[in-house]
């Protein structure tokens, strides 16, 4: 069997997004989407507290991404631009990774289904059927 692996681009997110910024970024990711589900890594290294823009940006490429079924993974925060995300609530959309390479690696790693596999012959009995 073979096993093809994609690319994972690397883009390294501005300290302070202006408007012009943002477009220009969103631009150059969009610019680099190669083939149907890209997958991207958004170093925020750089990114020293996580206002409004910072937030608007991340989204924006989110759903810019979203459209080629692609996944953005999100690496380096900051403690602060962490903790805003969390408070936000804007965490709970990307898997948050301690660097870039960790993001990366995260890709390439096949996902594991969480459902608890059915015995064969055996009949699945609701939980409502032994309450009251």
């Amino acid at each position: 069997m073979l096993s093809r692996t994609r690319a994972v681009e690397v883009h390294l997110v501005p300290d302070h997004p202006t408007p012009s910024s943002e477009k220009s970024f969103l631009r150059d990711l969009i610019s680099s989407v190669k083939s149907e589900r890209p997958r991207f890594v958004l170093d925020c290294s750089r990114v020293l507290e996580m206002d409004t823009d910072a937030i608007h940006l991340l989204l924006s490429s989110l759903e810019e991404v979203m459209k080629y079924n692609g996944d953005v993974r999100l690496a380096s925060l900051r403690p602060r631009a962490e903790l805003a995300l969390r408070m936000a609530g804007v965490d709970r959309l990307f898997e948050i990774f301690p660097s870039t390479e960790a993001a990366a690696q995260s890709f390439q790693q096949r996902r594991v289904s969480a459902a608890v596999p059915v015995q064969r012959g055996s009949l699945f009995v609701g939980e409502t059927e032994n309450a009251a």
